[in-house]
């Protein structure tokens, strides 16, 4: 088995790698992925990622350690495991990030800047609303507004958002991202549009390009420091594939650093700990591990939501109905329809809720702030699964709504590591989440937040009774103790190889290769220096986008 690249992981990146490092038919790649094919119905129903959520058929289903910030809970971590990683099993919200965020990228790793990186994200988009100054059509990945078919419930949010003197945006990846919006997400035809769907099943006819599933890669193997080959499992049978020119890594935030370290690169004693042959000593390999963390407040209604819907079997047949003959309706869409990103001071609250909209200067967003908080609104309520094997989406039998946020730039930090030179066995995770005063605050402040948004004419009119967290907290005290009980992970874990210029506080450079040897870069969101401002997996393909284009500059030269 010899190729000329060889590609770990069929995920955001990895996809979008195979499609472009195979398009020119002069190259050899080979694509592993540990998972399965993407062609099961619940990976591709885009509201299917409810049943996904606990799937070990498509999912690896990580568990952290109990987390001292989060009372010693453990934290539920799926991670997709099938080709599309985890845009396949994702909630489909597509977020380019902030301008900011990419200045600070541009600070650890040359080139990382905002305007280098938003022509990727143009050239990558086929965005229903068309091309402009600021987006893309016509690209690999669809996007969708979902203004047609979002559930009725979504205009009482954006209601209250106006009335707290909150903007609504129409599209926050364009010229401003702060104000109240609906989402927009990766569909196509009504069917989720994974990386695997936009740029790998349009590949998988080239001759020059092999897509190997169910194979998983234990080990990286190294010639006189150069990365030559990998060794993977597959059907009980260890194999060898060889790379004549590079191996590119993109297992995402936990497989690739976990990868890294059982091949024998990453931190000196732990490598010894476990007896894994040191190739090359690198402290940060594991570290600076990044993710969003998350609060509901859900709320009963007095008009129906979408658990009248999706909850009753009449109701789930008429979904289903609406989904096969139409391609519509709420299967073809994610829970979290609408949200949008604010900016505020830490652990404060924002002007008391008036009954009219504002002016348009007091709605004007200022596009230089960097939003403090990301908003969810769900217009269904359930009772989120704890840690165990039943499905995500559990409608109540009674109308309700959830609405929440996550911090976007929090600074707590975390590490992973094996623990074991066995690659079957998962590495240890350790977030940190509410690890600093400022995580803290501005959780606080975001519950506190969700308090005025309900209290505000518009939803307060539909609201029949705060069930969580309930009327009575409403000390710093009690709401800090309730985001400590149910705070979540909203799946964005990032940065445990992060480029940078210096090799020695990060894992790659700013080509994503990997300091210290030959032949081996990652790309996959493991590189991010510091995590995005919103959802992650759009900044994941705008790497493997920059990636390919990295490798065939160097190819060709």
């Amino acid at each position: 088995m010899n190729f000329d690249y060889v590609i770990v992981g069929a995920g955001s990146a990895g996809s979008v790698l195979a499609n472009r490092l195979s398009a020119s038919g002069r190259d050899s790649v080979l694509l592993l992925e540990a998972g399965p094919s993407d062609k099961r119905f619940y990976v591709r129903l885009p509201l299917g990622y409810g049943k996904v959520y606990y799937d070990k058929n498509v999912n690896w289903k990580y568990h952290t350690d109990p987390v001292p910030g989060l009372n010693h809970k453990v934290s539920y971590w799926p991670r997709g495991k099938v080709l599309g990683g985890s845009s396949s099993i994702n909630a489909m919200v597509y977020v380019r990030g902030h301008p900011n965020d990419y200045q600070e990228w541009s600070e650890f790793a040359t080139g990382w800047d905002w305007s280098s990186v938003e022509p990727v994200f143009r050239k990558m988009e086929d965005w229903v609303g068309g091309a402009d100054e600021y987006r893309g059509e016509g690209g690999p990945l669809s996007i969708n507004d979902i203004s047609q078919d979002a559930h009725p419930l979504c205009q009482t949010y954006l209601d209250a958002a106006m009335q707290c003197q909150i903007p609504i945006n129409a599209d926050y990846n364009g010229a401003s991202m702060d104000g109240a919006a609906l989402y927009q997400i990766t569909t196509r035809n009504g069917l989720r549009a994974s990386s695997a769907v936009c740029y790998l099943h349009p590949a998988m006819h080239r001759h020059n390009l092999t897509v190997l599933t169910r194979a998983h890669v234990e080990r990286v193997l190294f010639e006189n420091n150069t990365a030559t080959a990998v060794r993977f499992k597959r059907n009980g049978r260890v194999q060898t594939a060889h790379a004549r020119k590079e191996i590119i890594l993109c297992g995402g935030a936990i497989n690739s650093p976990q990868l890294l370290q059982l091949s024998g690169i990453g931190p000196q004693a732990l490598l010894e700990k476990h007896g894994v042959p040191l190739i090359h000593a690198a402290s940060q390999v594991g570290r600076n591990l990044q993710d969003h963390l998350g609060a509901d407040m859900v709320c009963r209604t007095n008009v129906d939501t979408l658990n009248q819907q999706l909850g009753p079997i009449s109701g789930k047949i008429k979904v289903g109905l609406e989904f096969l003959l139409k391609r519509s309706g709420p299967l073809t869409l994610s829970l979290n329809q609408a949200g949008g990103f604010i900016s505020m001071d830490k652990g404060s609250r924002l002007a008391q809720p008036s009954a009219t909209a504002p002016s348009k200067a007091a709605a004007r967003s200022n596009p230089a702030a960097t939003p403090d908080l990301q908003l969810y609104f769900s217009p269904v309520s359930y009772t989120r699964a704890p840690v165990g094997t039943r499905p995500l989406i559990n409608p109540d039998p009674f109308p309700g709504f959830l609405i929440g946020f996550n911090p976007c730039k929090p600074t707590s930090k975390g590490y992973l590591e094996i623990r074991s030179s066995n690659p079957s066995i998962a590495p240890k995770l350790v977030p940190n989440y509410l690890d600093t005063q400022h995580d803290q605050d501005l959780m606080l402040g975001g519950m506190k937040l969700m308090r005025q948004l309900t209290a505000a004419p518009a939803l307060a009119a539909v609201i029949e009774e705060e069930l969580m967290p309930g009327g009575e907290k409403v000390s710093d005290e009690q709401l800090m103790e309730f985001i400590r009980d149910n705070a979540w992970t909203v799946f964005h874990q990032c940065g445990t190889c992060r480029m940078g210029d210096d090799p020695q506080a990060s894992v790659v450079d700013a080509r994503l290769k990997v300091h210290g040897v030959n032949g081996l870069r990652v790309a996959d969101a493991s590189v991010f220096p510091t995590i995005p401002t919103g959802n992650t997996n759009a900044p994941a393909i705008m790497v493997g986008e920059r990636a390919s284009e990295l490798i065939l500059q160097e190819s060709t030269a």
